[in-house]
């Protein structure tokens, strides 16, 4: 590998590492500034970099920008509505004491095979502070599950968007690599979770103030503890000595004379998260079936949606589902004698929130654009595929070193196949083999210059090395733990 290329690589990452720990700038600053560092060693000119610094800002917020948006958004009402309480309660009953993250965990897995995760984890993100702020602990633990049992399946499980373009690349049985991704992911999710349980505890209390006051709000000082032991609100009521939690709707104030006290149940509560993802499903799967049954899986060359394609791809973007979901959250959940100012307000707050969290992921794609751009990611796998390796691990390696090249899993994985797809018949391997190494590889260290990683740190409050310990951490376990899964698939497949 070209070695100003690889110096380009490691300066970029020890400016983030250094900016974010040793001087007063946030995570936004670091990333514009390591952004324009790294182009500058790898030799771009310096419009040329800030050129990729404002496209991949730019890309980055298209895709992402408008949902964390919306999401936040439809988060707040469901908390000051009580709609996220009485779901808590719910799915905490339904599931048994002591099995919380093992259900947020299953519960991402699930949800991320037609949704992208930064939407999923933005959707579901006010479920496991409910439930945390019942415990009067753990949220870490439970954020942490949620997130990265998304990963699982956005990286290995079709419809998803990277592997079903590495099937469409490797010409992989697209019906064989959902069955044996999800096989993958149902192996891999223990890891994930047992990472989460065992890290969390060890997290609870780096945790930002601002993110501990809106989880904990109301619980008792110093019941913000083990995430390991995960209390007593499997009946939703309080264990005998504990004080009594807050009214989950007192956002809400007093009801005018003559209106009862204002209550949502789970099933109501759920709307505003079920319908979004029921549309976006409905969009993602009609879409498969349409290209499949055309031929074609990959690229815009040659396919033509049909109308009912059309209507739900316009229903199933993730834009238009949470619109829908927060219509039916303002005025589902929220009683008829809230004010409109009282509601703008919170959208306000909702609005307010959400603006960091936006810039930083904005930025961290603009820092994985001038690594793209720079060349970094290319150079990096054209080495690795040059090595005397077991045929299997050539497209995995590919993956996970462009993956901490540049950040962006689907991009790691479709640079892999793209890459792999000459090598495969040479390597012995079949299709399905290297489509699933090529989504594996990618799952490696989240950190820096992946969005995925500041939309789920910034939600849990973790920064500098407790997000490297937690989340950088969790994926890097879930990406070991699928060597061993990888090998016997190129032996067995």
């Amino acid at each position: 590998m070209d070695l100003q290329l690889l110096a380009a690589l490691v300066v970029g990452i020890a400016v983030i590492v250094l900016v974010v720990l040793r001087t007063r700038l946030d995570a936004f600053a670091a990333l514009l500034i390591a952004a324009l560092v790294t182009g500058a060693v790898a030799g771009s000119a310096p419009g040329d970099t800030l050129q990729s610094v404002i496209t991949g800002f730019g890309n980055t917020l298209a895709s992402i920008g408008i949902v964390i948006g919306l999401g936040v958004a439809v988060g707040k009402v469901l908390e000051v509505s009580g709609g996220a309480d009485a779901l808590a309660r719910s799915f905490v009953k339904a599931l048994g004491r002591g099995r919380e993250p093992w259900a947020l965990g299953g519960t991402g897995a699930l949800v991320s095979i037609p949704v992208f995760c930064d939407s999923g984890y933005v959707i579901l993100n006010p479920l496991a502070r409910s439930i945390a702020r019942r415990q009067r602990r753990g949220y870490v633990t439970l954020a942490l599950a949620l997130g990265c049992g998304m990963t699982l399946t956005h990286h290995l499980v079709p419809p998803t968007p990277g592997p079903l373009g590495v099937a469409g690349i490797l010409g992989a049985d697209l019906g064989g690599l959902i069955l044996v991704g999800a096989l993958f992911a149902v192996l891999l999710l223990p890891v994930v979770v047992l990472y989460s349980v065992w890290i969390g505890p060890k997290l609870e209390d780096e945790v930002t103030p601002q993110v501990r006051e809106a989880v904990y709000a109301g619980a008792a000082a110093g019941s913000t503890g083990s995430a390991g032991s995960t209390g007593s609100a499997g009946s939703g009521g309080d264990a005998p000595g504990e004080p009594a939690a807050p009214d989950p709707a007192a956002a809400l104030g007093e009801p005018p004379a003559g209106a009862g006290p204002h209550r949502v149940g789970a099933l109501r509560g759920a709307l505003p998260l079920l319908v979004p993802l029921l549309l976006i499903v409905a969009g993602t799967v009609t879409t498969a079936v349409d290209r499949n049954a055309q031929g074609v899986l990959q690229g815009d060359e040659g396919y033509e949606p049909s109308t009912l394609a059309q209507v739900f791809a316009f229903a199933g973007n993730p834009v238009v589902a949470l619109l829908v979901g927060l219509v039916i959250a303002v005025y589902g959940l929220l009683p008829r004698w809230t004010t409109r100012d009282r509601v703008s307000g919170w959208l306000a707050d909702a609005a307010a929130s959400a603006g960091l969290i936006i810039l930083i992921t904005g930025a961290g794609g603009g820092f994985g654009q001038v690594l793209r751009d720079s060349g970094v990611g290319t150079a990096l796998a054209e080495a690795v595929a040059s090595l005397s390796l077991p045929g299997v691990l050539v497209p995995f390696l590919i993956a996970t070193l462009v993956r901490l090249a540049q950040g962006s899993g689907t991009v790691a994985m479709i640079t892999a196949a793209s890459v792999s797809a000459p090598l495969v018949d040479g390597l012995g391997l079949s299709p399905l083999a290297a489509a699933l190494a090529c989504c594996a590889g990618s799952m490696v260290f989240s950190y820096f210059n992946d969005s995925y990683f500041w939309v789920v740190t910034r939600f849990t409050g973790l920064e500098g090395t407790a997000a490297l310990k937690g989340w950088s951490g969790l994926t890097t376990a879930a990406w070991a733990g699928s060597i061993p899964l990888v090998l016997i698939a190129g032996a067995v497949l």
